[in-house]
């Protein structure tokens, strides 16, 4: 009697992943259901849980203020494994951060990198009161204002007084300031495989608007 070996289905080959615009719209496509409070929390259940535990695959870096109101996955409408995540106050970089940031485009195959402020920074205002009355805090809060600084003094020079400016000049320094800084993630932009934007985030409404991009091809329709 000749036994039957047991059928095996082959793997679902590993789908590629998102181009720059693709991550991009994606993202933004989640900012705009919760916006209009339609989220979908898709990734969010037992199964992707399941299918995660060995391996990450996501699609953007995002990194941003730690401002207790800036949860990434909740304001793009994204679940577990979608977005790497890196917070600190006022955005601001050191060599832990751009490690972190190359890890994610890399060795985990980021296509998009996102810089992500918003208005009513506390960083920011401690910095323009800094530069302004020369009042400043101490610990290692006098080194994150140390950092903000820059951007704040270039908003001035402009003759920018608004808030908006100043969340926008720091979104757009940061920036620069990660391509300066970052040979591979230069390098990533350069050849195509990665791109930066600078988002600003609105708290009252929820909406994340562009500020600046860095290798992001055009919209090829008006879905953005």
């Amino acid at each position: 009697m000749t036994s039957t070996p047991p059928s095996t289905t082959p793997p679902s080959p590993t789908p590629p992943p998102p181009t720059p615009r693709q991550a991009f719209d994606l993202l933004m496509a989640g900012n705009r259901r919760f916006v209009n409070g339609t989220p979908e929390h898709p990734n969010q259940d037992a199964a992707r849980r399941t299918e995660t535990a060995p391996v990450q695959r996501p699609f953007a870096v995002l990194f941003g203020c730690s401002d207790s109101r800036l949860a990434a996955e909740i304001i793009f409408d994204r679940g577990l494994g979608d977005l790497f995540v890196v917070r600190t106050a006022g955005h601001v970089m050191g060599p832990e951060v751009l490690g972190s940031i190359e890890y994610g485009v890399e060795l985990l195959g980021c296509p998009l990198v996102v810089v992500l402020g918003h208005d009513s920074c506390g960083a920011v205002a401690a910095t323009r009161a800094a530069v302004m009355d020369g009042t400043t805090a101490g610990g290692y809060v006098r080194d994150v204002i140390e950092r903000v600084t820059p951007s704040v003094l270039v908003s001035r020079a402009a003759g920018h007084t608004e808030d908006s400016d100043f969340i926008a000049e720091h979104v757009r320094r940061s920036v620069d300031l990660l391509l300066d800084r970052s040979r591979a993630l230069a390098d990533a932009v350069e050849a195509g495989r990665a791109a930066v934007v600078g988002l600003s985030y609105r708290l009252i409404d929820g909406t994340a608007h562009l500020v600046t991009t860095r290798g992001l091809e055009p919209a090829t329709d008006a879905a953005v």
